[in-house]
């Protein structure tokens, strides 16, 4: 049997910064458009692209740094625009646990991590502070990164700050500690990239599904893109329409991550240029892409204007960072203005 419905994939299981998806659905945004979108979830993120490479699913979510592998590695998957971008992702750690600022204080620690790439960066950074993956034990633990954390299965894990570093802040005031004690050495720092464009979240597609299917992929990214337009406008009662179809999502905890999800939503969807070459090199250096590879991203379904690039990518993320302090301190939903940076 047949179906004109779009499948599409999630990267993992229902969070929060999947909202604009899910509101493009529910207030009918999809229908608009003419489309009809089914909304999947994996078992294991690991599968995504995989599954979205061979055919079996048309679109969905991935990281930067996957993508950009998975096309490497014989899955014709392309980035068509951009969800989340550049989340602070690194090794959350708590403090009191022997862990510091100091790379090699991970020596003979147990490090958690989603998926082989994650694996693939932490060798590689025991490379760069004189260490060997010998020196410290793997453990592979999928997107429960804090949860191993906590029941001390792990010493620390590779987490992003508006998932797993709120997972760890949370639960330290539920244990009447201070929220401060959970920690993040940043990826982008220890490896001296620049960035954290890695762990952007990108809406991707198959490639035989996007030349056969141009229309639909621009009325998708129309769709979300009236979405996401809707939920930077009204942030409460875009979460509350959130909660009365996904129930869990109205929880402390989600209401806390949304908040700091809020600031990483592209307002635009584009691809920004900059980083994919940033990540291009970064999986060169890393050996899982070759020398003569070319980034696997358009804008071209993208039907409104492309905004200008900050300058100074490094002040920006100073800047985020130091917003996102204020968010877990304060709360609510802010976005932080990047004009004329």
């Amino acid at each position: 049997m047949s179906t004109d419905k779009i499948t599409f994939l999630l990267n993992w299981e229902v969070a929060p910064y999947h909202i604009p998806v899910y509101l493009a659905s529910q207030k009918g945004y999809f229908k608009e458009e003419g489309i009809d979108v089914a909304i999947l979830e994996p078992s294991n993120p690991s599968d995504v692209t995989e599954l979205i490479g061979s055919g079996k699913v048309d679109m969905g979510l991935k990281a930067m740094v996957h993508t950009l592998a998975a096309k490497a590695r014989g899955y014709p998957v392309t980035s068509i625009g951009s969800l989340l971008d550049e989340p602070f992702t690194g090794i959350c750690y708590l403090e009191g646990s022997g862990i510091t600022s100091d790379f090699q204080s991970l020596k003979g620690k147990r490090i958690g991590y989603v998926g082989e790439f994650g694996k693939i960066q932490v060798d590689e950074l025991t490379k760069h502070y004189g260490m060997t993956p010998d020196d410290y034990t793997a453990v592979r633990c999928g997107m429960n990164v804090a949860k191993y954390i906590l029941e001390g299965q792990i010493d620390c894990g590779i987490g992003i700050e508006c998932i797993q570093q709120v997972e760890l802040e949370e639960a330290l005031k539920k244990q009447g500690k201070d929220p401060n004690g959970a920690k993040m050495l940043r990826i982008d720092k220890l490896a001296e990239l620049g960035c954290c464009c890695f762990c952007t979240i990108l809406y991707i597609a198959n490639d035989k599904f996007i030349a056969e299917n141009p229309d639909k992929i621009k009325k998708f990214l129309k769709a979300v893109k009236k979405a996401t337009d809707y939920m930077l406008a009204n942030p409460k009662q875009a979460w509350a329409e959130y909660g009365n179809f996904k129930p869990n999502m109205q929880s402390e905890l989600n209401t806390k991550k949304f908040s700091r999800c809020f600031a990483y939503f592209s307002d635009s969807l584009y691809n920004v240029h900059r980083d994919w070459r940033k990540v291009n090199n970064y999986g060169k250096r890393l050996e899982i892409l070759p020398a003569d590879y070319v980034p696997n991203y358009t804008n071209e379904y993208l039907s409104w204007p492309e905004p200008q690039e900050v300058s100074d990518p490094l002040k920006a993320q100073e800047l985020m960072a130091k917003h996102q302090e204020e968010c877990k301190t304060c709360g609510g939903y802010k976005r932080l203005v990047l004009s004329g940076i």
